[in-house]
Parts: C-alpha cells; sequence; structure tokens
C-alpha cells in the first residue's frame, strides 16, 4: 500500500455513509407503514434528507477515494485537507439536519454557508488532480478526461446550485425553480462522470487491456455522457414553461442515455479471460450486476423521458424507481467493484471473506430487484388516483397502499441486510490493510 492512507480513508467513510443512509432510508420506509414512528424524535422531513446526504455522500466519498488511490496524487497535504473538510462539513450538516435547520433547496436543504469548505474541497481536488496528471494529458484514455470533467462541472453546477442566493433568483419564480432542478441535474452528471470514469479504469485494469479505454466508442460514450450532463437536464422541468426547443432537446438527449455503457460492459465481458475472472472474481461480478441494471434504466429512462408518459409518472415513485436504479443498482455496484478491485489488488481475498460477501450480493440483488418494482407498482397506482381516481382523499389513498408499503418496507430490510454484510466484509478488510501497513 502506498504511504498515503488518505483514499482509504475516504473510501471507509464512504461505505459507513452507505450503510447510515440505508438505516435512514428503512426509517422512512417504517414512516410510509406506521406514520407516527419515532414521529416526534426523527420525522420524515429530517430523515429524508439524511438519508438523501448520506447516500450522495457515499458515491462522492468512495469515487474520490478511488480515484487518489488510482493516480497517486502528488499534493498529500491538499488529500489530508480535502478530507477532514468534507468529514467537519459533514457533520455540521446532519446536526442541522437533526437540529430541522432547513434553510437550502431540495436535494440540499442545509445552511448556504457549508456551500464554502465543500467547494473549496473540491478545488482543492481539482487542482490536485490536474497537477498529478497534467504531465501525462496527451496521451490521457476516457476515464482521465471523465474525471477531470466531473471535477470542472461538479464544482460549476453545485455553484450554480446556490445562485438562489442571489436576490435576482430569489425573486423570480420561473428562473428560480428551473435552475434548480437544470443545476441538480447537471450535479449527477458530474457524478457520474467520476462513476462512469471508474467503470472504465476498473475494466481496463482488470483486462489489462487500455483499447476500451481509448477506443472511438468509449470517447462517443465519453461525449455522449457530457451531453446528457450538459442538456439532459431539461427533461426534468417539462412542465416548466420553457421553451419548447428546450423540451425536444432534452427528450432527444435522453432517448441516448447508458446505450453507450451497456455496450462497453457487454464487450469487456466478452472480451475477457475466465482467469482475470478468476482473479478479481468480486469486482468482475458486481460490474456485472451493474450492467444488468444499466439493462433496466435504460428502458424506464427512454419511456419516462417521453413527455406524454412523464406527465403521469413525474412525483410518483416511478421517478424514485428511476433515481434508485441509478444511484443502488448501478453506481453503487461500480463503486463497490472498484474498492473490492482495490482491495483485491492489495491482498486477495480469503475463500470465507469471498463466500460471505457473496451471500450478501445474493441477498441484495433479489432484495433490490423486488424493491425496485414495489417502487414502479406504487408509482403507477399514485398516478392512477391522481387522474382517474381522485375521489378518493390522499389520507385514503395512503390507506390503500397499505400492503405495498409492508413490501417495501420488507425488501428495503433484505437490501440493508445485503449490502450490510458486503460493507462488513470490506470495512474489516480495509481496517486490516491500514493498521498491518502503520
Amino acid at each position: 500500500m502506498a504511504n498515503n492512507k488518505y483514499p482509504f480513508y475516504f473510501i471507509t467513510v464512504g461505505l459507513i455513509s452507505l450503510l447510515l443512509g440505508l438505516i435512514c432510508g428503512l426509517l422512512a420506509g417504517f414512516q410510509y407503514v406506521i406514520p407516527s414512528f419515532i414521529k416526534e424524535v426523527l420525522p420524515f422531513n429530517a430523515v429524508r434528507p439524511l438519508h438523501t446526504l448520506f447516500v450522495v455522500s457515499w458515491i462522492l466519498l468512495s469515487a474520490i477515494g478511488g480515484i487518489y488511490y488510482y493516480i497517486k496524487p502528488k499534493n498529500i497535504q491538499f488529500v489530508k485537507v480535502h478530507f477532514w473538510l468534507f468529514i467537519i462539513t459533514g457533520i455540521g450538516i446532519i446536526v442541522s439536519y437533526l437540529t430541522k435547520n432547513f434553510e437550502g433547496k431540495e436535494y440540499l436543504e442545509f445552511p448556504s454557508y457549508f456551500y464554502f469548505p465543500i467547494v473549496i474541497g473540491w478545488i482543492l481536488f481539482g487542482i490536485n488532480f490536474f497537477k498529478t496528471m497534467i504531465p501525462t494529458f496527451r496521451s490521457w484514455p476516457v476515464y482521465y478526461w471523465m474525471w477531470a470533467t466531473g471535477i470542472a462541472f461538479m464544482i460549476y453546477h453545485f455553484t450554480e446550485a446556490h445562485l438562489w442566493m442571489l436576490p435576482y433568483f430569489r425573486t423570480h419564480f420561473i428562473q428560480n425553480i428551473a435552475i434548480q432542478w437544470k443545476s441538480g441535474g447537471s450535479y449527477v452528471g458530474s457524478w457520474n462522470m467520476l462513476v462512469y470514469g471508474t467503470a472504465l479504469y476498473v475494466m481496463s485494469k482488470i483486462s489489462n487491456v487500455e483499447n476500451y479505454a481509448s477506443s472511438k466508442k468509449a470517447f462517443f460514450f465519453y461525449f455522449l455522457g457530457l451531453t446528457n450532463l450538459m442538456f439532459g437536464w431539461a427533461h426534468h422541468i417539462y412542465i416548466i414553461p420553457t421553451a419548447p426547443w428546450i423540451r425536444y432537446f432534452a427528450y432527444a438527449i435522453s432517448m441516448t442515455e447508458w446505450i453507450i455503457l451497456f455496450s462497453i460492459i457487454y464487450d469487456w465481458k466478452n472480451g475477457l479471460s475466465k482467469e482475470k475472472k478468476i482473479e478479481f472474481a468480486v469486482a468482475y461480478k458486481l460490474m456485472l450486476l451493474a450492467d444488468f441494471w444499466v439493462f433496466l434504466n435504460i428502458i424506464l429512462a427512454l419511456l419516462i423521458s417521453i413527455p406524454s408518459i412523464n406527465i403521469f409518472t413525474h412525483g410518483t415513485h416511478i421517478t424514485v424507481a428511476h433515481s434508485m436504479g441509478t444511484t443502488i443498482g448501478i453506481n453503487t455496484l461500480i463503486l463497490l467493484s472498484s474498492i473490492t478491485y482495490i482491495l483485491e489488488l492489495e491482498s486477495p481475498f480469503t475463500i470465507q471473506t469471498f463466500i460471505r460477501i457473496n451471500k450478501g450480493i445474493r441477498i441484495f440483488s433479489l432484495s433490490f430487484l423486488c424493491f425496485w418494482m414495489c417502487l414502479l407498482g406504487m408509482g403507477i397506482r399514485k398516478s392512477y388516483w391522481m387522474y382517474w381516481k381522485n375521489n378518493l382523499s390522499f389520507s385514503q389513498f395512503q390507506d390503500s397502499q397499505h400492503w405495498i408499503n409492508i413490501l417495501f418496507v420488507f425488501f428495503g430490510l433484505g437490501i440493508l441486510i445485503g449490502l450490510y454484510r458486503i460493507i462488513l466484509e470490506l470495512l474489516k478488510y480495509v481496517n486490516r490493510l491500514t493498521n498491518s501497513n502503520s
């Protein structure tokens, strides 16, 4: 292991954040079934932003930790400052949510002053990345381009998401809501660049073949992802009175989402030798599962991007199913694949560890598929109620959802159990590695 342990610290906190995010998600699910459940201590309006915070932190921290490990940054001091900035800021945001201090916008509900340490952390990350990688700029494979783009756009769109602090945006409702959803969509697109770049890096290194990362198809996927990052957000604002060409363009862009990534992973899987599949068995299996969820989410994304369908799905659990398919089915599995690849590089898993992780993967996979289908069912029922059965009151409709809510929580518990088994094994391995190199 390199002397710099901070990539492993990022990964450790990321894994803990994933576990906390799952627990908060399960608590929110219980509140669907039993509305009074811990309502006085931790109401839904606090559990939901905590769930979002922990899940987003998992994606960003584990992606950052992986990138730091892969590029071996020159300035270790910047890495340390970056880590502690994010940890202290994260604790501050948690406290603000627990004390019901919501001063931000949706998904970024924390007080606006937390913007400054977060963006400083990203700037330090960017400086370190470019300072380390600029000497090889002319021969960059696509994953370096994706990481560079993701970092730069994360700084830009995270700043854009806080433009509401300026009087102009606060006093113009249409511009305010449009830029909120625009920045939110592009913000997700930015971290997708980090995650998908990580997927291509891991696939290249496992196969020991760089053609994937330097091929025309990979760069086409990169520019397609970049186009989605810059313009795909607009399919979130069909309901806002914007220029028609924006809606049509967003619709066309949305039709291309993830198709190339699916193709690249499929080609990589078919070209990989049996020896490589065995050498990095866990990372390989997790990447294949991510490919399965890319395929399912392609179908769902194509459907809900059609304006005439989007009218009925927007604001229902179908949108949640789409975001969960992306966040857990694609991003989480890719990042777990990256982490297991790093750990297997440092010290191959024992047979016992492999068996325990494999059991966790099986429990997670079945539970998450059923959980995702529950979300689709809940979304279809809500859409039907909103447009064809609105003689029922909201409370009556919620009562009619009781049994599907119970299933939703049950399968959510299965996801927690499956991922807990995986996370526990990975944390034990990381702890062993960091302590053995003290």
